[in-house]
């Protein structure tokens, strides 16, 4: 009977960028605020997962009960407190079922083995070649995203703004055709969903008598707090309540100081994005 050797170093590396990118990938289409440090504690979860199936008495474990447990759990490390939690659950399964699908191909037109037992990834193949495959198919993922979001002069770009308090990541739409703007800097607005920067308001704050906000925030000592008009259909003239970041980054690039405005109601289309933005 033959025997497989298995190097557990290359067994976990393999198994931890593969989670990495399922759940990166599941959160990006779900819209989920991402923190790369949470998304690698869920990856690494999931990578001992597959080593420990090869240890003595370990067997049991690759019970398709425990599989999903597993995986729920590593959703959990990587999403949980997001209120798309579930959405990113159902993404995780699709994507991994694609990415079965995937590797079962491979191995059908390749005549090469890509798992061991139980599904687990696994191959002799040189690592940097594994490591180059994975990097284009990431950058393909992500290039297929931007394509998916694409909207008539719009785009879902991924958003970081940055507060005294924390950072906040986001999928955002940038809608050139949006002409909110900072009356003061004539710079871009970031509109959001008030309930998701709830944690910025002082308490009793509503957000839909933004005048009388404003006041309560100046009188609690919350400085940079203004009021930006707006216009909407069956809104003539409005007002919303904006906080001043201390920067905004979109999809990398450093935006500067940009003011976030908070809206009354939703501005997603479902859950594909938590704010938008409009200008250059």
């Amino acid at each position: 009977m033959p025997v497989t050797v298995v190097y557990v170093d290359l067994l976990w590396l393999l198994n931890f960028i593969a989670n990495h990118l399922l759940l990166l990938g599941a959160g990006r289409l779900a819209g989920a605020g991402l923190r790369r440090w949470r998304i690698a504690l869920g990856a690494a979860l999931g990578a001992v997962y597959a080593v420990v199936l090869f240890l003595p008495g370990m067997g049991w474990l690759s019970l398709l009960p425990c599989k999903l447990a597993v995986a729920v759990l590593m959703v959990v490390c990587a999403y949980g407190g997001e209120m798309r939690l579930w959405r990113v659950l159902g993404l995780f399964f699709a994507a991994s079922a694609g990415l079965a699908g995937a590797v079962l191909g491979f191995e059908w037109l390749g005549n090469t083995s890509l798992t061991l037992q139980s599904g687990v990834l696994y191959t002799q193949m040189d690592l940097r070649l594994l490591l180059v495959v994975f990097l284009a198919c990431y950058f393909v993922f992500s290039l297929l995203l931007r394509r998916l979001g694409a909207h008539t002069g719009s785009e879902l770009v991924h958003m970081e703004l940055t507060f005294p308090q924390r950072v906040v990541s986001m999928t955002a739409l940038h809608d050139t055709g949006l002409t909110l703007s900072d009356p003061v800097t004539n710079r871009p607005v970031v509109v959001a969903y008030w309930r998701d920067f709830a944690w910025l308001l002082p308490q009793g704050a509503d957000v839909a008598q933004p005048v009388a906000c404003a006041r309560l925030c100046h009188d609690q000592g919350i400085h940079g707090v203004r009021l930006v008009p707006y216009r909407a259909v069956g809104v003539d003239t409005g007002m919303l309540l904006a906080y001043p970041t201390q920067g905004v980054r979109v999809d990398g690039r450093d935006m500067g100081k940009l003011l976030l405005a908070l809206s009354p109601t939703p501005v997603n289309d479902g859950g594909t994005y938590q704010g938008l933005f409009g200008g250059v």
